[in-house]
């Protein structure tokens, strides 16, 4: 029986670059060798449309298997959950990375891993030949290899941080043998992402110059000090991102709220987001609709999106506000009820994710873009830097941008301890459900003890986590809680190197 698989896939991505103008638009799959097709500058710009093309797929869910940015970044954390429904039992992926029990074959984990290299695919074409084609506009050469740098920079970060150690493709697939490589370390993968993000910087445009929606000169700052930060170099993380901040090109909006607005896409506060475009042409976002506490009426379903004709969902709710994270909020917190809303379900209020709700006319398509990196974060991350660095007292003016922003007060006396503590505070609520909390779990060491309390919460009272009277949790559940994820099945069983 013959095994679809990304080695194959990698060798086909060489081939789908088609013809398209329009940014959002994915190019058709036309069956294009790279020597008939990368010819020209107008090839390369189509190429690099096509190289974003898969950060949607990232976000949104495949069958009855969460989206892998959400149900790996923020599922397997302690902000969100699932609203389990006896009478619709295809959720094993779902359940599994909320529970702490998954396997190398669950879709979710499959899913991520296929996309990121299917991106690293195709900015390695582009990366391979560019230099030998003549532009008439060298300056779009420079900012379309930055631009496939980044992503292929961004892309080798998720699967770093989620993997560890992967095989480390730099160079087009053109065979089954160099399709199947080793695994590269995490530090070497680290290094590679330092590299690309690094020359990303010095050939890309700065916001203000470049096309809405582009990486961009601070996107790649804010990559890189992302990278720093995990790797606790705190004195290269404030260099680059105190450039980032110092540059001018970004600023908080004036209040939480309008950062979602759809009339502010990319705005000030947005250094890179992935673009979505309502409409049935492909391009919509429709994440929104798999995170509501499921089943639902049409006439419930409706109450959530605004949407009128909207249909009846029977499915399970994944991506559900966690006790926890609802409690996390101080008094007098705006960015929790822009967060959070919650629908009486049978005489129950159960609590689902309202920032990304934006009107829309079509039920399952929207227009809403997914931010990956906002200004309040660099803000967060430089305060963090300069906090571990030993300069706290500098470090809280940043921290405090932030929450002057939605009206808290001022912190003011703290110690190194204490700030550390009030910025993973300030980081849960500000960029809830962003995908950010598992992440910073990890990287600040504290992930088995928060979940491992966490399960057993859950464990001891279910029903306050969604379950109805009589079910709880697998004795699986949380028992083991792992700070990587398997390499999917369909890729070890075929790769010899593994």
């Amino acid at each position: 029986m013959k095994k679809t698989t990304y080695f194959l896939q990698l060798i086909i991505a060489l081939f789908l670059f088609g013809c398209s103008e329009d940014f959002l638009d994915i190019p058709p799959e036309d069956s294009l060798s790279k020597a008939i097709f990368f010819e020209s500058q107008a090839d390369f710009e189509q190429a690099i449309n096509a190289t974003y093309a898969p950060l949607r797929d990232l976000q949104q869910a495949g069958g009855n298997a969460p989206g892998s940015a959400w149900g790996m970044g923020e599922l397997t954390s302690d902000n969100t959950y699932y609203k389990f429904n006896p009478n619709f039992r295809a959720v094993q992926d779902g359940e599994g990375l909320a529970d702490h029990y998954p396997n190398n074959a669950n879709a979710t984990i499959g899913a991520k891993y296929v996309t990121n290299y299917l991106i690293i695919a195709r900015a390695n074409q582009i990366l391979d030949l560019i230099d030998d084609i003549e532009f008439e506009d060298q300056a779009l050469q420079s900012n379309i290899k930055g631009q496939a740098l980044f992503l292929r920079g961004l892309s080798y970060f998720d699967l770093v941080q989620f993997y560890g150690a992967v095989p480390l493709h730099t160079v087009p697939v053109t065979s089954r043998e160099n399709a199947a490589l080793p695994l590269s370390s995490a530090d070497e993968v680290y290094a590679q992402i330092v590299n690309d993000v690094s020359e990303a910087i010095s050939l890309l445009p700065p916001k203000s110059s470049q096309e809405a929606g582009r990486a961009t000169r601070g996107s790649a700052r804010m990559l890189l000090g992302n990278v720093y930060v995990v790797r606790e170099n705190w004195s290269a993380a404030s260099t680059v991102l105190g450039e980032l901040i110092n540059s001018g090109e970004y600023a908080l909006l004036p209040d939480y709220a309008s950062v979602f607005d759809l009339a502010n896409k990319n705005s000030s506060e947005s250094i890179f987001e992935v673009q979505f475009l309502e409409g049935t042409e492909g391009f919509a976002s429709f994440f929104q609709y798999n995170q509501i506490p499921m089943p639902l009426t049409a006439e419930q379903v409706a109450a959530i999106s605004g949407v009128p004709n909207s249909q009846a969902i029977n499915n399970q709710g994944f991506n559900i506000p966690t006790p926890d994270i609802i409690d996390s909020y101080e008094d007098g917190d705006p960015r929790k009820s822009v967060s959070i809303d919650s629908i009486n379900v049978d005489g129950v209020f159960y609590p689902y994710i309202n920032k990304f709700w934006q009107p829309h006319s079509t039920p399952g398509l929207t227009g809403v873009n997914f931010p990956i990196y906002r200004y309040s974060e660099a803000l967060l991350f430089y305060a963090e830097a300069l906090n571990e660095a030993g300069q706290s007292s500098e470090a809280i003016t940043f921290l405090n941008q932030v929450r002057e922003r939605v009206g808290l007060a001022p912190l003011a006396g703290l110690d190194q301890t204490a700030l550390r503590q009030a910025i993973m505070d300030e980081r849960r609520v500000e960029l809830a459900f962003e995908n950010k909390r598992w992440l910073d779990l990890v990287r600040t060491g504290t992930a088995q003890a928060v979940m491992t309390a966490f399960g057993e919460r859950v464990k001891a009272n279910p029903q306050d986590y969604y379950f109805p009277d009589g079910i709880a949790p697998p004795p699986v559940a949380f028992t083991t809680i792992s700070e990587l994820f398997p390499i999917p099945a369909g890729e070890t069983l075929l790769n010899p190197n593994f």
